[in-house]
């Protein structure tokens, strides 16, 4: 039977507010967050005026959005493992250090597209 949820402009303008709210609240409790927009803030700018081409300038910035989008979802990871599990438990405890290890893999990513592509050009 066909879903009779209805997806319009309301309802997509209601998913933007509830976007919004998540990354206020990120910014507002996670200073990792925080200062992961900030660097991004400096970088992006950086990586639109070194790469050459579109290839390497949506490699250069779109390496960067990846590590706060891995935050949020870091960040949710943590919030419910802390509702669910308020004590220190071991599988708790593996979640949220998996959690950490995803964003620390992308932050990985981000200097291995650098330093490939600019380290290339300098070399």
């Amino acid at each position: 039977m066909p879903s009779t949820v209805r997806r319009g402009p309301r309802q997509i303008w209601q998913a933007m507010i509830w976007s919004l709210k998540g990354l206020r609240v990120c910014w507002q409790l996670e200073a990792s967050f925080r200062l992961e927009v900030s660097l991004i803030a400096i970088l992006f700018p950086l990586g639109l005026w070194l790469g050459h081409g579109a290839v390497e300038k949506i490699l250069l910035c779109g390496s960067l959005l990846l590590v706060p989008a891995a935050e949020l979802l870091n960040a949710a990871l943590e919030a419910v493992v802390d509702y669910i599990c308020p004590d220190v438990h071991p599988f708790a405890e593996r979640a949220k250090d998996m959690g950490s290890a995803a964003v620390f893999v992308l932050m990985l990513n981000v200097l291995l597209v650098w330093g490939l592509i600019l380290g290339f050009r300098w070399l």
